[in-house]
């Protein structure tokens, strides 16, 4: 009976500290998610080279306790990851959300104030528990001057309202030179995914430290 007995605390001691092993673990993770499309899910290239995951490496450099969730899928529209954040949110936890939505929406012309609108719930949901990047893109100028100004304020007023780190063009330096886009002139190619990168860091660095 006495030997039961110890066995018995030693196993309840044992289950205990397992417990609290885990939950400092998860206390301590920390998670940034991406929303965005084909730009962030790196398409036409190599899981490892796209520029989020060169983000997670880069972020592990400076805490390994850091995660990145890329949840990008290429086509994506602002509708798709308005409707898909709740969940991800939930499940997640994140302490820091970057939204790169926008560019599927303006290629198709919607409305301006139709993209502006969901991205700002968007924004809205993920400011209720974490850190909040845009990043925003350029549309082609044979989209016309009115639609192209009117596409890229978009960004600048959210950035505006809700305070929020913005990279306005997150091709910026890289579409226009050799090389760095892939053949369909849309996306960039491997060799831009660490100029991205270094264009995205100075955002993430403030909320991170």
């Amino acid at each position: 009976m006495v030997q039961s007995l110890k066995k018995f605390v030693a196993l309840l001691f044992f289950t205990s500290a397992m417990l609290i092993a885990q939950t400092n673990a998860a206390a301590s993770e920390k998670t940034l998610l991406v929303m965005g499309d084909s730009l962030s899910a790196y398409y036409g290239m190599s899981k490892k080279a796209g520029w989020v995951n060169l983000l997670r490496d880069r972020l592990q450099q400076h805490d390994t306790d850091w995660q990145v969730i890329n949840a990008s899928i290429s086509g994506e529209t602002t509708d798709g990851g308005q409707r898909r954040l709740p969940d991800l949110l939930a499940k997640h936890q994140p302490q820091i959300v970057i939204i790169a939505l926008g560019a599927n929406d303006g290629l198709r012309g919607f409305p301006p104030p139709q993209i502006q609108s969901r991205l700002a719930d968007m924004i809205r949901q993920s400011q209720s528990s974490a850190g909040v990047i845009l990043l925003g893109i350029e549309l082609p100028p044979n989209y016309g001057p009115v639609y192209t100004q009117a596409f890229r304020q978009v960004y600048q007023d959210l950035s505006d309202t809700y305070q929020i780190g913005l990279l306005p063009f997150m091709l910026d330096g890289i579409y226009d030179q050799p090389g760095m886009m892939q053949s369909d002139g849309l996306h960039p190619s491997d060799k831009a995914q660490p100029l991205i990168l270094d264009l995205v860091w100075p955002l993430v660095s403030p909320l991170i430290n």
